[in-house]
């Protein structure tokens, strides 16, 4: 069995088990480091912690006495720790811990680490600069407080001194607007590190921040971790829980690893997004475990106004061994991509009780630079999820979603407003107990979907079917059973898709201008 490094730092390692499992291993395997009994792994991507700075460590994985698989590495250098508790962080749950924090940040010199140990430290927000390493210990809980008067504003944007340009820093469902500082926030900043057994929560309840959601009140919500113009960031192993709005926001940054985290917010929370890149590119997730109240990960590049002035998209984003739990989408594309979407692969996932697996959102007027090109989705696993796979080019969102020019099936001309769909692939997918349809294709009359991809696709249906939309825009009827419906579509290759226990037709092809089966 081949035993893979896929991080190290100078205090953990993550490894990949490659037995073939999909986030979960196919068995429990122990683990030993340096000849001493670690820990049993149950989970593909595995994370050690407790380790010395520039030490040689020896990992070996076994069955029971059968030794399967081994690696060897080295951590790296570290200059001096930080321990905030030495700058007057007390940790007791009460006191508030912020300018303490913040000080052993700002005071922590490159190659070193600042330490949080055990306890639970109440916070507004943490600013993070660049060179920085943190560790949140086993034990260690950084709980914000929810009184909207302790935190910093950002304006959506500030002209420049010469009136020709302006910066960025509030931002709202791909709008420039005033928001809180996120409760982790990063801005303008590079090579960070953010690792540990710990827990970032944001202590929402319907009470605070999800009590009227959609209202700003002062500003928009704060993200529970938000970089703005960021590079080479890393989060590894830390648990967020109860996030304000939107869990893990990076915002127009680059080279991006997010390695074994995992995300639990209420089903009923309102916009906690799991993890949303916006207008990101080289964009690493691999082993996080999602379970939330809206989409697992949706990947964005801005609304109408933010796309078509930077022309940004998401692109070179790789999601791998996740997994997707109890949210709306696993992988949402939209709806604010005014920026497009770009090379986005995910392979060997699981997602379980969520309403669509991939799930693009579009509609007229996103623009002629909205482009979603080289989406892949491969060898994953669905149980429960209501529709597999939605395409949707009439999506109602915005104060004109449901006016005639975003609703309507008529042909409209193609200018400046017109998003587009170019290719997809959908290869080893095993999909039970689905509810609402097995797939849900609607492109736009005037600028159809150029190519989708099926092969090895296989979808069965639950015993006792959900009935409900496939797809969030005006027209679409509740179902159940449904099989294939695909609408407005260049060319739809199927190989060896079996879609069985459907109710009426398996495929239902409206304006498909070239079928391969």
């Amino acid at each position: 069995m081949e035993i893979g490094i896929i991080l190290k730092t100078a205090r953990s390692a993550t490894i990949e088990i490659k037995d073939g499992g999909r986030y979960f291993t196919k068995k429990p395997y122990g683990i030993r480091v340096n000849g001493k009994d670690c820990a049993v792994a149950e989970t593909t991507v595995f994370s050690i912690f407790e380790l010395k700075p520039e030490t040689d460590y020896h990992i070996e994985v076994f069955d029971g006495d059968n030794k399967l698989g081994e690696t060897s590495f080295k951590t790296d250098y570290e200059f001096v720790t930080i321990d905030v508790k030495k700058f007057g962080a007390r940790g007791d749950g009460v006191s508030d811990d912020t300018h303490f924090i913040q000080g052993a940040i700002m005071a922590c010199p490159k190659a070193s680490r600042v330490l949080i140990p055990a306890g639970t430290y109440r916070i507004t927000s943490l600013f993070l600069k660049s060179d920085i390493r943190i560790e949140l210990a086993k034990g260690a809980e950084l709980k914000a407080f929810t009184d909207r008067e302790k935190f910093v504003r950002f304006p959506g944007t500030i002209q420049s001194y010469d009136e020709k340009d302006d910066y960025f820093l509030g931002t709202w469902e791909g709008n420039p607007l005033p928001m809180f500082a996120g409760i982790i926030c990063g801005m303008n900043a590079d090579n960070i590190q953010i690792y540990g057994q710990g827990v970032i929560n944001g202590n929402s309840s319907k009470e605070t921040w999800w009590n009227n959601p959609k209202v700003m009140n002062i500003a928009f919500r704060p993200r529970l971790f938000f970089i703005n113009n960021c590079n080479n960031v890393t989060v590894q192993g830390v648990k967020f829980a109860n996030s304000p709005a939107w869990t893990i926001h990076p915002y127009f940054s680059d080279n991006l690893k997010f390695i074994n985290v995992s995300v639990e917010n209420p089903s009923d929370s309102p916009n906690t997004d799991g993890l949303d890149p916006e207008s990101c590119r080289n964009v690493e997730i691999t082993g996080v475990r999602f379970s939330l109240g809206d989409d697992c990960i949706a990947v964005k590049s801005g609304k109408i106004y933010t796309g078509r002035r930077f022309k940004r998209p998401s692109e070179n984003i790789h999601i791998r061994q996740c997994l997707m739990e109890n949210g709306h989408g696993a992988v949402t594309l939209g709806s604010e991509i005014g920026g497009g979407v770009k090379e986005l692969t995910v392979e060997d996932c699981t997602f379980r009780h969520t309403d669509r697996g991939l799930r693009i959102k579009t509609r007229r007027g996103r623009g002629k630079d909205s482009v979603i090109q080289n989406v892949t989705f491969k060898n994953l696993t669905l149980d429960n999820v209501m529709t597999p796979l939605v395409v949707n080019s009439f999506y109602f969102c915005d104060p004109d979603g449901k006016t005639p020019y975003v609703q309507s099936r008529d042909e409209y001309p193609v200018d400046d407003r017109t998003p587009v769909i170019k290719k997809m692939v959908f290869e080893n997918m095993d999909c039970t107990n689905c509810h609402v349809a097995a797939a849900y294709f609607d492109g736009l009359p005037e600028k159809k979907i150029e190519e989708i991809y099926m092969k090895n696709v296989n979808i069965s249906y639950s015993d006792n079917p959900k009935c409900d939309v496939p797809a969030m825009s005006e027209g679409v009827e509740k179902s159940s059973r449904r099989g294939l419906f695909a609408r407005n579509v260049k060319k739809l290759t199927l190989e060896n898709v079996n879609i069985s226990g459907q109710d009426g037709e398996k495929y239902e092809l409206i304006g498909v201008d070239e079928l391969i089966k």
